[in-house]
C-alpha cells in the first residue's frame, strides 16, 4: 500500500501520514495488532483519550494500524518548551492512570484488575486542542494498578538518570509531582517496582545501558516518593 511522509520512528514501529486525517503506525517487532486495536476499542468506549481507530487501508499488512492524526505536541516536548510546568504534568499523568484504572478488565475475571498501559509516560500523551491523548498501547495488559503507576515512575526515574539528558531536561521535578500525585492512590511500591523492574529488564527493546540503570532507577523513586 502507498505511505506517505515518515512522522516519526520510535523503538519498535514506524508512523505515516495517510492524509490530513489519518496516520499509518506500521510495527517492526511483531505479527498482527489485533490484541492492541481491542484495548484501545474498549477504553475509547468508556471515554478515555485514545486516537479514534480508522478503517484498515486496501493492502495493509497485519502489523500496520490506521489512527487518527493527532496535532499537537508530546507532553515530552511541551515540558522543556515551557508550555506547562512539572506540578501541571505530573498531575496529567497521574490523573490518567487514575481514569484509566477506573475501567474494568475486558479479559481477567479478577476484580482487582484493571486495564493497564503500562507504557504511560510523556512521550506517550499528546496534547491536542482537545485535550490530552494517549498514544502507543502496544503494551497494554491486565492487572493490579500498582504495576502500573511503578512502570511509569520507573520509566521516568530512568529517562532521569540518562547522562545523555541534554542540559535543562531534568526529569525528577517531574517524577516527584507524579509521585506526590499517586500517593492517595498508594504511590509505587518496593513490591510493584520489583515486578516493574522485572519486566523493563526482560523488554528487549532498552538498550543494555538502560537496563544497567534499572536498580538505581528504583532507588531514585522510593528516595523521591512522599
Amino acid at each position: 500500500m502507498h505511505t506517505g511522509q515518515l512522522l516519526g520512528s520510535g523503538r519498535t514501529a514506524d508512523v505515516y501520514a495517510l492524509d490530513g486525517s489519518w496516520v499509518l503506525r506500521r510495527y517492526r517487532d511483531r505479527s498482527d495488532t489485533t490484541e492492541e486495536l481491542a484495548v484501545m476499542s474498549y477504553v475509547g468506549a468508556f471515554g478515555f483519550p485514545v486516537p479514534r481507530i480508522g478503517p484498515p487501508a486496501e493492502g495493509a499488512r497485519p502489523t500496520d494500524l490506521v489512527l487518527q492524526r493527532l496535532t499537537g505536541p508530546t507532553l515530552a516536548e511541551a515540558l522543556p518548551a515551557g508550555r506547562l510546568g512539572a506540578a501541571e504534568a505530573g498531575a496529567l499523568l497521574a490523573r490518567l492512570l487514575r481514569e484509566l484504572h477506573a475501567i474494568p478488565p475486558r479479559v481477567s475475571t479478577n476484580p482487582e484488575d484493571c486495564v493497564l498501559h503500562l507504557d504511560l509516560h510523556p512521550e506517550n500523551v499528546m496534547l491536542t486542542a482537545g485535550g490530552a491523548v494517549v498514544i502507543d498501547w502496544s503494551s497494554a495488559a491486565e492487572g493490579p494498578p500498582g504495576l502500573d503507576r511503578a512502570m511509569s515512575a520507573l520509566t521516568l526515574a530512568r529517562i532521569a538518570l540518562d547522562p545523555a539528558l541534554p542540559a535543562g531536561a531534568d526529569v525528577r521535578p517531574l517524577l516527584a509531582a507524579l509521585l506526590a500525585e499517586l500517593a492517595d492512590d498508594g504511590g509505587a511500591s518496593a513490591a510493584d517496582l520489583a515486578l516493574a523492574r522485572t519486566r523493563q529488564r526482560q523488554n528487549p527493546h532498552l538498550t543494555e545501558a538502560e537496563r544497567g540503570r534499572l536498580d538505581e532507577a528504583v532507588e531514585l523513586v522510593l528516595d523521591s516518593s512522599p
